[in-house]
């Protein structure tokens, strides 16, 4: 069933729902409102959202990005808000999106947002950037349950997210997300777009599951990183060592002891977190 038309521009202005709601951002929380309807439309046309599809929204705040994924083909719109004056604010928008639109009341790092929404669904949110990480890697861990996740990083967090190795970026967060995901940024966003504007630019990413990603335990691979990059200077063969014979274990997979984290590309850390597997059966 087609979507009902939902205009996003039929509700009033996002300033006079905040002035009205006395909706200050509270810092605490990591909360910085994207007003400019434009702006969250393009990141909503961006998703890629189609009829029946369901989609997740983290930190709604006033509900621009709200609305403007209420004017997508998605079946319906699940919101997690964990600040009850947004709950009430919101309710406008849910009476307008005439059963599209569910507000749960909750924090996003103890739900499972697959259990909220019926399969095809994806994760479209401008995160709260003080737990924008621990968020993506809960999701990570079961990135096959969303058809994609579109999500808003400081860009900082976002270029770590696609580097490459041999750059200063590439760490611990790239291997598990390239591990799991494939990563591209789609565009950035200056703190002015933002009330109030953050200290850092903005960058919108997508994410969808890797098809056929190298094979490895999720907490094997988390320690071999670990281990690599928490010494990152210093040689995988010294690196290593609290995980069993370094030396052995590089050698097993064809990685030369001298290389540092960096270098070494995901299949490289795959393929370590197997061999350290295998070391202790």
């Amino acid at each position: 069933m087609t979507a009902a038309p939902f205009d996003p521009h039929s509700l009033p202005p996002l300033r006079d729902v905040i002035a009205r709601f006395g909706l200050g951002a509270r810092k605490a929380l990591g909360q910085n409102f994207l007003l400019d309807l434009n702006l969250t439309g393009r990141i909503a046309r961006s998703a890629g959202l189609t009829e029946g599809m369901s989609v997740v929204e983290v930190g709604p705040g006033p509900g621009g990005l709200t609305r403007a994924l209420l004017a997508s083909p998605a079946r319906e719109v699940v919101a997690i808000e964990r600040d009850s004056r947004f709950v009430e604010a919101l309710q406008d928008v849910v009476q307008a999106a005439e059963g599209r639109l569910r507000i749960v009341e909750a924090d996003a790092l103890e739900v499972d947002p697959a259990a909220l929404t019926e399969a095809p669904r994806a994760i479209v949110a401008n995160l709260p950037y003080n737990v924008a990480t621990p968020l993506l890697i809960g999701w990570l861990k079961r990135i096959e349950d969303y058809v994609s996740l579109t999500l808003m990083f400081q860009k900082e967090v976002a270029d770590r997210l696609v580097a490459q190795p041999g750059s200063k970026a590439y760490g611990r967060l790239s291997v598990i997300t390239q591990w799991r995901a494939e990563t591209r940024v789609l565009f950035n966003l200056p703190p002015r777009a933002f009330t109030p504007p953050p200290k850092v630019d903005s960058t919108v990413v997508h994410l969808t599951p890797r098809a056929a990603p190298e094979p490895a335990d999720w907490a094997d691979l988390e320690a071999v990183t670990a281990a690599a990059f928490g010494q990152r200077r210093k040689m995988l063969r010294q690196s290593l060592k609290p995980l069993g014979n370094a030396e052995a274990l590089l050698a097993e997979v064809g990685i030369a002891p001298t290389a540092r984290a960096e270098e070494v590309p995901v299949a490289g850390f795959a393929a370590l977190a197997r061999a350290v597997r295998a070391s202790r059966a």
